[in-house]
């Protein structure tokens, strides 16, 4: 079964995801709630996945990626995001995140991105 660690600062956000994430036949190993937490659980877990929040406290989603690339250039990292943060999406996918999910989630869309993620 695939691994997933859930970074949002959001516990409702979290929450939310890891629901759609079991529903789809996945494990969430850990969550953390910033950038940082998200650098030691995935020391800690060695997740398959990453679900990485963009706007967050401490340390943003873009720098915690760039930061995960360095550890583990083959990370499959899936960046969520609100609505309106095209730019850094774009951003993202240009540093190798796999793909990215916009909030609130739709099921279909996550596990199109996770099936993605996984394939590449």
């Amino acid at each position: 079964m695939k691994k997933i660690l859930i970074v949002d600062d959001s516990l409702f956000m979290r929450m939310m995801l890891k629901n759609v994430i079991q529903e789809l036949g996945y494990e969430t190993v850990a969550e953390g709630s910033n950038g940082l937490e998200a650098l030691t659980l995935y020391e800690r877990h060695k997740p398959d996945l990453v679900t990485l929040d963009i706007t967050m406290p401490e340390m943003d989603g873009i720098t915690a990626l760039g930061k995960l690339r360095t550890m583990d250039p083959s990370a499959k990292i899936i960046m969520v995001s609100a609505m309106g943060q095209q730019a850094l999406l774009i951003q993202a996918v240009n540093m190798g995140a796999s793909d990215f999910i916009v909030k609130p989630f739709n099921k279909e869309r996550v596990m199109e991105a996770f099936r993605k993620a996984f394939a590449g």
